[in-house]
């Protein structure tokens, strides 16, 4: 499954007990920040689908009824769904799906190597910038574990990309040093 898995996360938001449609996107939102908040109506429509599959099952509402008002809690089919879920492990990706990785060969394609430096050095300097937010993000007496964890994993993927474009960096040097001595 490629990108966040919505199903899964909200089974593991009900693995702790019962929760209405609003709670679950709250908790979503506080447990993964730095992941795309989800919109109540893709709560909603995956609820559904939990529950059609039975995953999930209805655990009474509120007087008030409505679709926000129905506490939803795990099946033990859910659970195990879950279960099997989190001892799957993910495949590394072996091919490079990345605007970024795009861009850079695009531009060693239609620049020259004076312009196609200049973007991997500004490309460099957001990538900085966006690592000092970050670890300034880590360093919040207020930040939770989950602020935390997702700064760390955000922190380890751009560091990787700045590693590559350094080195994408000398190869376009040592290349243009070849084309033209």
């Amino acid at each position: 499954m490629g990108g966040v898995s919505t199903p899964h996360v909200l089974l593991g938001l009900l693995a702790a007990g019962s929760r209405h449609g609003y709670e679950l996107k709250r908790a979503h939102d506080e447990r993964l920040p730095r992941a795309r908040p989800l919109a109540f109506g893709q709560v909603y429509a995956t609820l559904g689908r939990l529950e059609r599959d039975g995953l999930v099952a209805a655990a009474g509402q509120d007087r008030a009824g409505g679709p926000d008002r129905t506490a939803y809690a795990l099946t033990d089919h859910g659970r195990t769904t879950l279960d099997q879920w989190l001892t799957t492990v993910e495949p590394p990706m072996p091919y490079v799906a990345s605007t970024l990785f795009a861009k850079v060969v695009v531009a060693l394609l239609v620049a020259d190597v004076d312009r196609a430096r200049s973007y991997l050095i500004a490309q460099r300097a957001a990538h900085t910038a966006r690592l000092r937010e970050l670890t300034t993000v880590k360093a919040d007496p207020a930040a939770t574990l989950s602020d935390v964890v997702a700064a760390d994993f955000a922190i380890s993927h751009l560091d990787a990309d700045l590693r590559w474009l350094h080195t994408t960096l000398g190869r376009v040097a040592d290349w243009h040093r070849e084309v033209h001595p």
